[in-house]
């Protein structure tokens, strides 16, 4: 396939607008066009080790699930690893491509397949996500009645703000005078200058605005909360996320009031880094791959019991699913390969 046509192809199998805005996805680094791609390389995490693997198995796109490019880059030179990451690719016409929170959101995504871990049970999102093209723009939308006096001045300073979308006119009769109706769409910060504006011109008291509400996606979004179909003692809990996971080990914090034989009803979880969120969701366990030392100290105080499993580890295997999905979401026309060098940076010892 094309690189530009798998690209479209991957944004549709989740649409990096879904990504939190903090977050950087799509394609990273883009071999000089045209770049065909035969072999599509998966991995969580695009090390030295990892890069050096897709070279020798030939692959022409990475797909690293965390972003290897995240803060920028000032320069591209051989001196530190991200920065040699770049060069590998580019030397061997290797593009990068990483979806992050992106898959986080998605109803097919690693939150999903988290929650396989955990035995029969019905989750929505903890965060749900909005639809992202609903409506098409702004934030707000404003709607005023204007007299000829007023309307043409109005309409020549409204059009020097910023960020105003979608602006109509309509012939319009207010107590038996002939006015004009005014809607437009505007963002947060447009909207205050909109209304200073009728203020000064009198029109503030014709005015309405509404706050454009995005509809949101059903079983879309940050995070899980589970409901179990039967309660599960903890201790069957951590037995069920090792074998899911295929760990020897986790952490675990039993919350206050608890034992490892009290049941497990809800589940809150979060593939990778979950403090930001899981906090304040009320369940009788959280899961996720790392969490700080006072958010721990916290839900137990408040009760939850907590399984740590580090942060790439609630992740990886999610690979093995993604490939079989991507098969058929490509129609089988690439090579798709996961990494065998890709693993967690920490190990007990």
């Amino acid at each position: 396939m094309n690189l530009r046509e798998l690209v479209s192809a991957l944004n549709d199998f989740a649409s990096p607008a879904l990504a939190e805005s903090w977050d950087n996805v799509g394609l990273l680094v883009e071999p000089s066009p045209p770049h065909t791609v035969n072999t599509l390389f998966l991995t969580n995490d695009l090390t030295e080790e990892v890069m050096e693997e897709a070279v020798r198995k030939k692959a022409d796109l990475v797909l690293s699930y965390h972003p290897p490019i995240f803060t920028p880059l000032k320069r591209v030179t051989w001196k530190t690893w991200k920065e040699r990451l770049v060069v590998r690719a580019l030397e061997n016409r290797i593009g990068i491509y990483s979806p992050h929170t992106a898959y986080d959101a998605i109803p097919h995504g690693v939150n999903n397949w988290l929650t396989k871990g955990l035995g029969a049970c019905t989750s929505v999102p903890l965060h749900p996500s909005t639809a992202p093209s609903s409506p098409a723009e702004g934030t707000h939308r404003v709607e005023f009645c204007a007299d000829a006096e007023h309307l043409d001045a109005v309409l020549s300073k409204i059009s020097d703000i910023p960020e105003i979308s979608c602006l109509t006119t309509l012939p319009a009769r207010v107590e038996g005078e002939e006015q004009t109706r005014v809607t437009l769409n505007c963002s947060q910060k447009a909207l205050l200058e909109i209304v200073a504006l009728l203020s000064q011109n009198s029109l503030h008291h014709k005015t309405e605005i509404l706050l454009l509400q995005k509809p949101l996606l059903p079983h879309t979004g940050m995070g899980r909360l589970c409901t179990l179909s039967e309660p599960v003692s903890l201790s069957d809990i951590i037995e069920r996320i090792k074998g899911h996971l295929q760990l020897q080990h986790v952490r675990v914090a039993v919350g206050a009031g608890r034992t490892l034989e009290s049941p497990v009803k809800k589940a809150a979880l979060c593939a990778g880094s979950g403090s930001s969120v899981l906090k304040g969701t009320e369940a009788d366990l959280y899961l996720t791959g790392e969490m700080s030392h006072h958010d721990v100290l916290d839900a137990v105080a408040n009760g939850i019991s907590v399984i740590l499993c580090e942060h790439s580890n609630t992740e990886r295997g999610f690979l093995s699913e993604l490939r079989d999905a991507l098969a058929i979401h490509l129609q089988n026309k690439i090579n798709i390969v996961v990494s065998e060098k890709d693993r967690d940076p920490l190990q007990v010892a």
